[in-house]
């Protein structure tokens, strides 16, 4: 199978084609899908099959304070009193920012209760939130 992938690293379907016309071996699809998923050729060269995104859009320009914020998380950090994330809230009108320390693993519950509890309790519900689209911020969040 390597001799005959390895002549063009074209995929799956070509590189079974081609070994069916010059051997005659009951080689089952899933194992040639499984030797192709592990050739590093095919996988540096891979062509991602994504429909394109379409151009940047700029944000709007903030009015108010804490009227349009933006939110991440830093992680990876030493754990310290059982906290190891940091939930980054900051104004994008006056770049005054909130660090929460959240224990990781955090829940979707734990974050909107911390963001609840130093966000709105101090400023309001935002107008607009900006964030990376985490799937903690695109769940029900």
């Amino acid at each position: 199978m390597s001799a005959v992938h390895g002549v063009g690293h074209e995929g799956m379907q070509k590189t079974l084609h081609r070994l069916c016309q010059h051997f005659f071996i009951p080689v089952t699809q899933t194992l040639m899908q499984d030797f192709v998923m592990v050739c590093m050729t095919c996988k540096k060269n891979k062509i991602a099959q994504l429909h394109p995104i379409g151009l940047l859009q700029p944000l709007d320009i903030a009015s108010a304070v804490w009227a349009d914020i933006a939110m991440d998380f830093v992680e990876g950090l030493p754990k310290v009193s059982g906290k190891s994330v940091i939930l980054t809230v900051g104004d994008r009108f006056s770049k005054y920012a909130h660090f929460i320390p959240l224990g990781h693993p955090y829940m979707v519950t734990s974050v909107a209760r911390a963001f609840f509890n130093d966000i709105v309790h101090l400023h309001g519900l935002p107008a607009s939130i900006v964030s990376d689209r985490d799937p903690m911020f695109m769940s029900h969040f």
